[in-house]
C-alpha cells in the first residue's frame, strides 16, 4: 500500500503493545497494594479480571485487524479505571502516578488515527485501502456513556461479591454480564466506517450513517477534494468535527440513509455530491491522487 508516512505509522502500531506492557508492570503494582490484606476470593476476581483484559487487548495490540481495534480502544482506556480503583483501594500515591502516566500514553495512542489506519488496513482485501471516518459526536456520546458503565459494573460488581455484599453485587454483575453481550457490537460499527479507496472507484462503508454502502465508480467520479463552507452537499459525516472531504459524481447516485435518533426508519435519496469524515482527508486525498482519480 503506497500511503503517505508509513514509517511513523508503524512506530506508533507498535509503540501501543509496548506501552500496554509498561501499564501490565505499573498498573499491576498498584493493584498489588491494593489487594493487599484483601480476602482470597477478593484477590482471585480482581486478579484473574485484571489479566484476563489484560491479556486480550495484548493479543489485540500485536494481530492487527478491524476487530483489533474495538478491542484495544474499549480495553486500554479500561485501566483507567482500574488504576482508579486502585488508587480508591489504598495503593501508594508514588506508584500510582507513575501507572498513571502509562496508562495515560496507552490510551492516547490507541486512539490516533495512525493506529487505527494501521488496524483497519489489516483486514482490507486486495487492492483496497481503507481510511477511517472520524466518528459522529452523538453516537460517539453515547458510546462513552455506556462504556462508563459498563466498565463500573465490571469492576464492581464481581469484587463485591467476592467479598460477600450480594445486594449490590448481584445486579451489578448481572449489568455487566447483559452489557459485555450487548454493547460490543455496537462499539465495533464505529471500527467499521471507512472510505474505501479500489480499482473500481470510491466506497464509503459507514453502517451507523448509512443503511447501505455507497459505490461510486470511477468513471461516475467528478472529484474529490477538501469540502467548502456551505457546499449544499449531502452530508454523511454523522455529523463528525474537523475537515471533511467532498465527493463529486457526474450523475446524482442513490444514497440509503440509516435510521437515526431523529429518524426511526431508513431513508432513499439521490445525490450528487456528499460529504465524509476521513480521519485523515490528507491521506485519502494522496491516495487518490495515486490511483488517478479526480482530485480537486
Amino acid at each position: 500500500m503506497a500511503v503517505p508516512r508509513p514509517t511513523v505509522r508503524t512506530i506508533l502500531r507498535w509503540l501501543l503493545p509496548a506501552a500496554w506492557i509498561v501499564v501490565a508492570v505499573t498498573v499491576g503494582q498498584v493493584v498489588a497494594e491494593a489487594l493487599d490484606g484483601r480476602s482470597s476470593a477478593v484477590r482471585v476476581i480482581a486478579l484473574g479480571g485484571i489479566w484476563l483484559g489484560w491479556g486480550i487487548a495484548a493479543v489485540a495490540c500485536v494481530v492487527a485487524s478491524t476487530l483489533s481495534l474495538t478491542a484495544v480502544r474499549v480495553l486500554v482506556p479500561s485501566s483507567i479505571g482500574v488504576w482508579l480503583a486502585a488508587l480508591g483501594g489504598g495503593a501508594a500515591a508514588g506508584a500510582s502516578l507513575v501507572a498513571a502516566a502509562a496508562v495515560a500514553a496507552a490510551t492516547a495512542l490507541c486512539y490516533t488515527p495512525e493506529v487505527g489506519i494501521e488496524m483497519v488496513q489489516a483486514s482490507a482485501y486486495g487492492d483496497e485501502v481503507r481510511v477511517p471516518l472520524r466518528p459522529p459526536v452523538g453516537y460517539v456520546v453515547v458510546a462513552i456513556a455506556a462504556w462508563l458503565v459498563w466498565l463500573a459494573a465490571v469492576i464492581t460488581g464481581p469484587l463485591l461479591v467476592a467479598a460477600g455484599a450480594y445486594v449490590p453485587g448481584v445486579p451489578l454483575t448481572v449489568l455487566a454480564v447483559a452489557a459485555t453481550v450487548l454493547l460490543p457490537r455496537r462499539w465495533h460499527q464505529l471500527a467499521r466506517r471507512w472510505l474505501v479507496f479500489v480499482p473500481a472507484g470510491v466506497v464509503v462503508h459507514d453502517p451507523v450513517v448509512l443503511a447501505e454502502t455507497l459505490m461510486v465508480r470511477r468513471h461516475d467520479l467528478r472529484s474529490l477534494s477538501l469540502a467548502l463552507s456551505g457546499s449544499g452537499a449531502t452530508d454523511l459525516t454523522g455529523p463528525a468535527p474537523g475537515h471533511v472531504l467532498e465527493i463529486v459524481t457526474t450523475e446524482p447516485v442513490p444514497v440509503h440513509l440509516a435510521p437515526s435518533t431523529s429518524r426511526r426508519e431508513s431513508k432513499d435519496l439521490i445525490a450528487d455530491r456528499v460529504l465524509v469524515a476521513p480521519s485523515r482527508p490528507g491521506l485519502a486525498l494522496a491516495e487518490a491522487t495515486r490511483r488517478r482519480f479526480p482530485v480537486g
